[in-house]
């Protein structure tokens, strides 16, 4: 190839360290640095001997780091250097700051290679996860994968599913969104409105798409109203076949109203406990009555259970509403 002007040097040069001539001996070790170095062949070096530039092969020959001469040298000879070309045909080291992004392939450099190559320690690479939003940080010299949830938002939610209801729907499940990767978990539920008055939101557990409807289920519900005196609440406590959210009093299907309400659940995966929830929200009654809520509830069984069901209680159907889950970090 042509070029304009001085043609770019190739190669990894290196002059080996001094090398002190034995006398009646052949054979030398070639250091740079004092580290054993090994050409890439005769042919890839320059040597002079006695003020002489020898032949590659009939004059010396190489066999890893060791430079054997054609006979033995003797007092007086001197090595006068040896120059290593290094692989001609290969760029040899970038020198520092010298690549730029644009030279780099898109798969390059990616969390999941870091993860293999330098966390691991291993040279085995995996294919990175879509959209894995993690960024790799130091700590204490070992790098470190952290999802990049934990700070974009200052909190500690990981958004794990969501579904927005906005026609007619008899249940809203989620059978996937449950792993052993949190054991606490919040679930926001905004604008869920029935499509018939005297209906209550509800859930139940279950394992996959199996939900138990047994009565399995404890409560302790403390609720007030609009038109409640200062002092008056309404409490419930009884055990049922669901988690229903409007205890009190039906909810409202007009399309101005809805049940908003923020619910955690402990020990979602945890088969040797049983799954509390705590919740607190509000909502407009079925007699048009503003009412807010907190409530405990106990699912009192120690089976597997991945998977939870929104449904109303009277058997009609979700109008609207969006069910989001989040993990907790603990």
């Amino acid at each position: 190839m042509a070029y304009i002007g001085k043609q770019p040097t190739i190669g990894n040069f290196q002059v080996c360290d001094a090398i002190s001539v034995v006398n009646n001996q052949a054979a030398y070790t070639m250091q740079v640095g004092s580290v054993n170095v090994s050409p890439e062949s005769a042919n890839h070096m320059i040597v002079s001997l006695n003020g002489v530039i020898q032949k590659p092969t009939d004059a010396f020959t190489v066999s890893g780091s060791t430079i054997t001469f054609a006979s033995n040298l003797v007092t007086g000879d001197v090595i006068n250097f040896i120059q290593i070309l290094g692989n001609v045909l290969d760029l040899g080291v970038p020198s520092d700051n010298t690549v730029t992004t644009a030279k780099l392939s898109s798969t390059s450099v990616t969390a999941a290679k870091l993860n293999a190559d330098i966390i691991s320690g291993t040279t085995a690479l995996t294919a990175e996860p879509a959209d894995t939003d993690e960024f790799l940080v130091s700590d204490a010299g070992t790098l470190k994968r952290i999802d990049y949830s934990l700070i974009k938002g200052g909190g500690s939610l990981v958004k794990l599913a969501a579904t927005t209801v906005s026609s007619n729907v008899a249940n809203v499940d989620f059978t996937s969104a449950f792993t052993s990767t949190y054991s606490v978990y919040k679930i926001i539920i905004q604008g869920a409105r029935p499509d018939t008055d005297n209906n209550a939101i509800a859930m139940r557990f279950g394992s996959g798409t199996s939900f138990d409807s047994g009565t399995n289920y404890e409560r302790v519900v403390i609720a007030s109203g609009l038109n409640n005196g200062n002092d008056t609440v309404d409490s419930r406590a009884s055990t049922t076949a669901n988690i229903s959210f409007n205890a009190m009093s039906s909810q409202s299907s007009a399309t101005e109203t809805s049940t908003n309400m923020d619910l955690t659940i402990y020990n979602m995966l945890d088969s040797a406990k049983n799954t509390y929830v705590t919740v607190i929200g509000a909502y407009e009654g079925a007699d048009d009555e503003f009412r807010t809520l907190l409530g405990s509830y106990n699912y009192n069984q120690v089976n597997a259970r991945n998977s939870i069901r929104f449904f109303n209680t009277s058997g009609n159907n979700i109008a609207t509403g969006t069910f989001t889950i989040y993990g907790v970090i603990t």
